[in-house]
């Protein structure tokens, strides 16, 4: 069984973005030692076209082959003309309102989005499967999510799009690592108590 890990970028307060999701105010903490720190541990969470722009297209894919993302992350590419923000990954976006897939590389979840994960999990593969948001998807799948990383920048947003959706229970996970970054930026890892 493959794990699905919910990969998640956040301010101190746990917001993944203001209210409408825009987390670009986070973009300025990525700089040439997180780059590097996701070079070498978690190429494959940098979209297609950050790798190109980087110079990165032909780095392997080290922990994922598969990733889940929800509409409101998935309309941040489309709004920029991208059809396959993650061209090096099977991509999965899950919609109730998205009928038709805008690229070939891209599958539509549009119900049972739990039995379609348990499914992915269930593959045989060496990688695991990344969740990249957002709140109501990552709320949906809280309790198929096998571990957390969470980036938390250090700024404040005061209210926004939280990491999940309300109406969850509450779920314990074990702090596994805790990285720091010159830029106060703090990555955590957690595995799930089960």
């Amino acid at each position: 069984m493959r794990k699905l890990t919910y990969f998640i970028a956040c301010s101190i307060d746990g917001f993944i973005g203001d209210p409408s999701g825009d987390a670009t105010s986070m973009l300025r903490f990525v700089d040439e030692e997180f780059i590097d720190f996701l070079k070498t541990e978690y190429p494959e969470t940098m979209a297609t076209h950050g790798r190109r722009a980087l110079g990165l297209d032909d780095l392997p894919n080290k922990r994922f082959d598969t990733i889940v993302q929800g509409r409101v992350s998935y309309d941040l590419a489309l709004k920029e003309g991208i059809t396959s923000p993650y061209a090096h990954l099977r991509e999965y976006v899950v919609s109730s309102t998205l009928t038709e897939s805008p690229d070939p590389n891209v599958e539509i979840i549009a119900d049972d989005l739990v039995g379609k994960v348990r499914e992915l999990k269930a593959e045989d593969s060496e990688f695991g499967v990344y969740l990249c948001g957002g709140a109501k998807v990552a709320a949906q799948l809280l309790d198929e999510v096998d571990e957390l990383v969470i980036k938390t920048y250090p700024i404040v947003y005061g209210s926004g799009m939280p990491m999940f959706g309300s109406g969850v229970a509450i779920s314990d996970f074990t702090l596994e690592s805790v990285r720091t970054f010159g830029n106060g930026v703090l990555v955590r890892t957690y595995s799930r108590k089960r």
